[in-house]
């Protein structure tokens, strides 16, 4: 008898409908699988023979062949022991299967007949309710992620005893329903950590309400302990809260990498990933031999911090040169193509020095040409996609231990928001959203100085030492600053403090 039983393949960040003939013969022994396995599937005859047994059901004697269609893609990981389980009952006649074709059934046994979680659930869900499926059956710690995508229905089972109960006797699983919009207006405003608890650094924390309003890239100089890392935690409290569309493209690319806890239905605080600086390239862009996202795309729609920059391998720098321009990196293999988003805020941090220290500080033992050495491990392409640069003296006594809490994330994130509404009335006919997304083109049209404006950066650039590239940066991030200010034009305080966020291509730094 031949069954047809339905399962999933995850494809980049989407999900593509696998098709599991079953078909069981008379006319001899074996058990053959077919259609581009990997070892994991090959493996599940073990696991669904045990686990079919210890529920009180086996694997029939007989021939049995087993294909994945379509036959030329290849399929991964333990996700389809439950489909080949159930579709080998079904075809043995052990259980009923009137309605089988109408669920899609994914989940890996335990030999026990119990079953485990697993990745990209966001995805299938979704494919599942685009093909027509009245139903997804798949692991209980998955079902919270599965019930995001509207008009399915999500059943979480934690046996196979279940899955066969309802096929075979109408034993009904029950389904799991949720207010996706009211969960996901619960906590999109919670946050682990606060402006306001950070002490002193009332420049910083202006340059990073100034990149959280353009979506700059930003990176922060300044001695050990003067609190990079602790502003940059915080930077995803000031940003804007995610919208239900981008929560969902975050929430997938999360799901296929399996970092969706059960607990966990829908991403609605932007991510905050931090690698530590012994990455490789492909952990940091994805890829690999079953291609993963990596850390960049894990960042998609929120913010990538590096700590320590410089100590980060050079190669692994350099592949993120592209993926800051085009916002999305794309894996080839010679078989396949597949696409992650990636469009994140980057922030970097770094001490001025081997040692730590400022070269005016009393404590600094590198010399000049050691400092140089240590700045040209960031390369000027790299550099160039960084908007702003700032560097962040250490905290005085006097201010670590004030009473009075500085400003809090909210009320930073207020500016930040009417900042963002004016940009997006701005660009509504371009492709773009944010200034730090603008192109020549676009600076040359909504950049416009006055004479006053004009004499400023032409005498910043002579005197203070400016590289050429450092001439769009500055207006970029002018037209933050005004917009911010609820300005339309911009005017020579603008300039002057964007200016002022060009650390690194002034005279000292520009090595």
């Amino acid at each position: 008898m031949l069954i047809k039983i339905y399962g999933s393949a995850i494809h980049g960040v989407a999900a593509q409908t696998i098709t599991i003939e079953v078909n069981i013969d008379t006319g001899g022994v074996g058990y053959h699988l077919v259609g581009l396995p990997d070892n994991a599937i090959k493996e599940s005859s073990y696991r669904i023979s045990a686990a079919l047994r210890n529920v009180g059901f086996k694997i029939p004697g007989k021939k049995i062949t087993i294909n994945m269609a379509p036959a030329d893609l290849r399929k991964e990981g333990s996700a389809y022991d439950l489909s080949i389980a159930i579709g080998i009952l079904a075809a043995s006649d052990q259980i009923l299967a009137e309605n089988i074709h109408n669920y899609l059934i994914m989940g890996e046994l335990s030999l026990d007949g119990s079953l485990q979680p697993i990745k990209g659930i966001l995805p299938i869900a979704i494919q599942a309710k685009e093909e027509g499926f009245k139903g997804i059956i798949l692991p209980i710690q998955n079902t919270r992620e599965a019930a995001v995508v509207e008009g399915i229905d999500v059943y979480g089972v934690s046996n196979i005893k279940e899955v066969i109960d309802f096929f075979n006797e109408g034993i009904p699983i029950e389904k799991v329903v949720l207010d996706i919009k009211k969960e996901f207006q619960e906590k999109v405003n919670q946050f682990p950590f606060d402006f306001s608890e950070v002490k002193g650094q009332e420049t910083a924390k202006r340059a990073m309400e100034v990149a959280a309003a353009g979506g700059h890239n930003i990176i922060l100089i300044g001695p050990p302990g003067s609190g990079k890392t602790m502003l940059a935690k915080r930077v995803p409290s000031i940003l804007p809260p995610l919208t239900l569309k981008e929560a969902l493209e975050t929430t997938k690319i999360h799901s296929v990498a399996g970092k969706i806890g059960a607990e966990t239905s829908l991403m609605t605080i932007r991510p905050f990933r931090s690698p530590h600086h012994t990455i490789s390239d492909i952990a940091l862009v994805g890829g690999g031999s079953y291609p993963q996202p990596g850390e960049i795309s894990l960042a998609h729609n929120g913010v990538l911090f590096l700590d320590e920059m410089p100590e980060f391998k050079r190669t692994v720098l350099e592949v993120m040169r592209q993926p800051l321009e085009d916002r999305e990196v794309t894996i080839s293999r010679a078989k396949f193509t597949v696409n992650y988003p990636s469009s994140f805020m980057l922030i970097a941090s770094m001490n001025p020095s081997p040692s730590g220290y400022f070269p005016d500080d009393p404590n600094n033992t590198s010399s000049l040409a050691e400092m140089q050495r240590y700045m040209n491990k960031l390369s000027g392409p790299l550099l160039d996609r960084i908007d702003i640069h700032i560097e962040i003296q250490k905290v005085e006594f006097e201010q670590l231990t004030e009473k009075r809490k500085g400003e809090k994330s909210e009320t930073i994130r207020a500016r930040v928001l009417k900042a963002r509404e004016i940009q997006q009335a701005r660009y509504q006919d371009l492709e773009i959203s944010y200034n730090a997304q603008m192109g020549s083109r676009q600076i040359e049209q909504f950049c416009a100085l006055d004479e006053v404006s004009f004499a400023l950066i032409k005498q910043a650039m002579d005197k203070l030492g400016l590289s050429a590239r450092a001439y769009d940066r500055i207006l970029k991030v002018a037209r933050t600053i005004a917009d911010l200010d609820e300005s339309e034009n911009i005017f020579s305080h603008h300039i002057s403090e964007a200016i002022q966020y060009r650390s690194l291509d002034r005279e000292f730094w520009n090595v």
